[in-house]
């Protein structure tokens, strides 16, 4: 089906939805239409104006109603299947006392509502240099710490949307301490947003670094997935590479899966996006074809690279051949956009 056919309504008989407003299980494989990847609404508001405001952490501190979340290295505290969100105030005279001073304190932002986050709620990131035993710091008992793959899928929104924020604005602040044009330690700004050079005045601001990913199909219909590592590693995904200065998105799907697996591409189209903040990256997800059937890997990047039809990824899925991206990661929907539908992953004692 070309790309024109897949964009057009689904027949013209009386009472025939258009393609956009079709279920997911009954669109054709690898549809393109207006809003492709669905918009994950924002469940905080990050309030860049408010932010600005001086003493804005300290009267959030005094005023009782902040909550906090504690992040060391890349794991946060979590308890059952939510972040710890204690209040600020006195989890900071706690931490204090026992000499467990965050390093950092950032205002993530205001929470928009939700069962343990009332609407208007300020929350603030407490970052520590070493993770703290929770009993003597007066928090839940059975706290962990724990890594974002390790709970993302037992998380809510709001807790996955702080999660991914405080990782990417701690890691920011973990690898820019000096300022990039004279080399003197920055002073932190802003609620934390922002670092400014106390001997040239210079402001500096968290970074992301764009990568594009991409689904590359043949003239055939069949995806290209790819992986690295051994040979006989299972693992296979999209495609993937950095975004280089001077370069547009499109330029950048083209030469990174030239130089990967030596395939093509003659048009891409955007699909949608995903932050994955470890450390700083926005995964900027395509859709690609090419009239090339033949992939040949770079043996650095990608050592493994394979053609699949859908029934073909399904039933290597299935068997255990092959494990694809998990339901976590734009790579799983860009997979899932081709297939046109739900894969379905092995059992858990299969």
């Amino acid at each position: 089906m070309s790309h024109a056919e897949a964009a057009a309504p689904v027949g013209q008989a009386a009472g025939t939805m258009p393609e956009h407003q079709l279920p997911v299980g009954q669109l054709p494989a690898n549809h393109l239409v207006d809003t492709v990847l669905p918009v994950r609404p924002a469940m905080v508001n990050r309030g860049s104006v408010e932010r600005m405001r001086p003493g804005l952490v300290p009267d959030l501190l005094a005023e009782g109603t902040a909550k906090a979340m504690l992040l060391s290295g890349r794991h946060a505290l979590v308890h059952g299947d939510a972040l710890v969100l204690a209040e600020a105030g006195p989890l900071l005279d706690r931490l204090e006392r026992s000499a467990s001073s965050p390093a950092h304190i950032i205002y993530l932002g205001a929470a928009l509502g939700s069962e343990d986050l009332p609407a208007g709620t300020g929350v603030l990131l407490f970052i520590l240099p070493e993770p703290v035993d929770p009993a003597p710091a007066g928090l839940p008992a059975g706290a962990t710490w724990e890594g974002f793959r390790d709970v993302a899928a037992q998380l809510d929104a709001t807790h996955t949307a702080l999660f991914v924020e405080a990782s990417a604005i701690a890691n920011w602040h973990a690898t820019h301490t000096h300022c990039p044009r004279c080399g003197t330690v920055t002073n932190v700004e802003a609620g934390g947003w922002v670092r400014r050079c106390p001997a040239d005045n210079s402001e500096h601001y968290p970074r992301t670094d764009p990568a594009i990913i991409v689904t590359v199909v043949g003239p055939d219909g069949r995806v290209l997935l790819g992986g690295g590592g051994p040979l006989d590693a299972k693992n296979y995904s999209t495609l993937a590479g950095f975004v280089e200065p001077g370069e547009s998105l499109e330029q950048a799907v083209v030469r990174e899966i030239q130089e990967e697996v030596g395939v093509r591409v003659k048009s891409c189209q955007y699909l949608g996006s995903q932050s994955w903040p470890f450390p700083a990256s926005l995964m900027l997800g395509f859709t690609a074809v090419t009239d090339d059937t033949e992939a040949k890997p770079d043996g650095v990047e990608v050592t493994r690279a394979r053609w699949f039809s859908r029934e073909e990824v399904q039933e290597a899925v299935l068997s255990g051949e092959i494990v694809i991206s998990t339901r976590l990661s734009i790579a799983r929907s860009l997979i899932e956009h081709w297939y046109g539908g739900v894969i379905q992953d092995r059992p858990a004692d299969g």
